[in-house]
């Protein structure tokens, strides 16, 4: 797969160049695309972006009004872009609006309405989602207040926006540390969007309550038990991604809103059958459980690998497995191949590594493997 940092092409800064030059008649286009490329190769994706954002910054004018009409203008005419469409001579979509989103969000602070009005125009062609944030951080009410008219926006891309762009904990992004603390002025635009016609729309109001889990855990379990009531297939789903989360961790309240319930079983076996595992290769493990309920019962089946960290000392991971209706008296085999391989989310270290099961919240179990590196 291609690293991400190679859709920031030296193509896209021509392109880029281009459009400048269409709209700024003492562009100096030979400096802009000399001074970019002679640095870009060395840079990762968002200093890359970065670095583009601020020559743009520079050859823009500085009034935000003449600034935004040529951004403006720079835009290309897809109002619905979808993954894989790049910037042509038709104007800027695609990763191309990352840089241009920095300018607005980073350089147009004191155009506050201005500038999110023009990254609402923006978002519809990639994603605003980063650059919203500097307005949340300045002025969280006055963000919100515009922002929240959006849910019922025709552009499911600004809908999401909304969602996306306040989530307190969105990846590669600042943190909003008054939502992280208290989330409550995003509850309704979330309910608002639960039941939205677009599946890009409601993923991202499930990231953002598993967001909203990790420092409030009951309040998001009681809202999926709310939100479970009378609900329809896509927003079930929904709500289990929102609480997958405390599902691993087992909050008795999340579980409940599926109608799960501590288990009542017992463990007869978890077999490693790798003892040794050199790196690139499987783990093997193949367990055994027996039901003591009288009656069936729903289980979600998780597996914890507890790896050794740089310290020494092992922490656990939970990964996802199996979901199954256990009957009454019913023994239950499974086997689990495990790939030890590189991933760039995760280093692996030599030494004695432990397996344990995690059923409906509940652990069970402990078996050890020596990886090899």
């Amino acid at each position: 797969m291609e690293p991400f940092k190679n859709n920031i092409s030296p193509e896209l800064v021509v392109c880029i160049a281009g459009h400048l030059e269409q709209h700024l008649p003492q562009f100096n286009r030979e400096w802009f695309e000399g001074s970019i490329l002679k640095e870009l190769e060395s840079l990762e994706l968002k200093a890359r972006s970065q670095w583009i954002a601020d020559h743009i910054h520079k050859v823009l004018p500085v009034d935000h009004v003449d600034r935004y009409k040529i951004i403006r203008a720079m835009l290309h005419p897809a109002k619905n872009t979808i993954a894989g469409q790049q910037s042509n001579e038709d104007g800027i979509l695609g990763w191309g609006m990352m840089p241009l989103g920095m300018v607005v969000g980073q350089y147009g602070q004191a155009a506050f309405e201005e500038s999110l009005l023009l990254l609402k125009e923006m978002t519809k062609r990639f994603s605003s989602e980063f650059d919203v944030r500097y307005f949340l951080l300045i002025d969280q009410e006055r963000a919100l207040n515009l922002m929240g008219t959006w849910v019922a926006d025709p552009n499911y891309h600004v809908r999401r926006l909304v969602s996306e762009g306040t989530r307190p904990r969105l990846p590669w992004a600042m943190q909003l540390p008054r939502l992280m603390a208290d989330p409550s002025p995003m509850l309704p635009l979330l309910e608002a969007l639960r039941d939205d016609d677009h599946e890009y729309v409601r993923r991202s109001v499930a990231n953002h309550l598993n967001d909203i889990a990790k420092d409030h855990p009951d309040l998001v379990a009681g809202l999926a038990k709310r939100w479970m009531k009378s609900a329809d297939d896509s927003r079930k789903k929904l709500v289990r991604h929102a609480c997958r989360t405390l599902i691993k961790q087992g909050h008795p309240e999340a579980l409940e809103a599926f109608g799960l319930y501590p288990p009542e079983i017992k463990l007869m076996k978890l077999e490693i059958k790798t003892e040794n595992v050199t790196f690139d290769t499987d783990l093997v493990f193949a367990v055994e459980i027996i039901s003591t309920s009288k009656t069936a019962q729903d289980l979600i089946i998780d597996y914890a690998l507890h790896l050794v960290k740089a310290n020494g000392k092992r922490a656990g991971k939970i990964f996802k497995w199996k979901r199954i209706t256990l009957e009454a008296g019913k023994t239950l085999s499974l086997q689990k191949f495990h790939g030890i391989k590189p991933i760039s989310t995760r280093r692996y270290y030599e030494g004695v590594q432990g397996v344990s099961l995690r059923i409906n919240g509940k652990d069970f179990g402990f078996g050890e493997f020596t990886l090899t590196i």
